[in-house]
């Protein structure tokens, strides 16, 4: 098995490492009901997508 002959220096690994970065996901909003959304996502408040009724969302019964 391999190993390194010598040491990652600080600047080496951190310039590896700023790849790694986690990014917040896009957000846009419905244009049928305005809620917040992600995009090419079914809306989840209205069931629209593309500014079509894809599907009905109906009241539910939880009894």
């Amino acid at each position: 098995m391999a190993l390194p002959k010598r040491r990652h220096s600080r600047s080496r690994t951190r310039i590896r490492r700023s790849h790694d970065g986690l990014t917040a996901p896009t957000i846009s909003t419905c244009s049928e009901c305005g809620e917040p959304k992600l995009p090419h996502r079914l809306c989840s408040g209205c069931g629209s997508y593309k500014g079509r009724k894809v599907i009905d969302l109906g009241e539910e019964n939880l009894d």
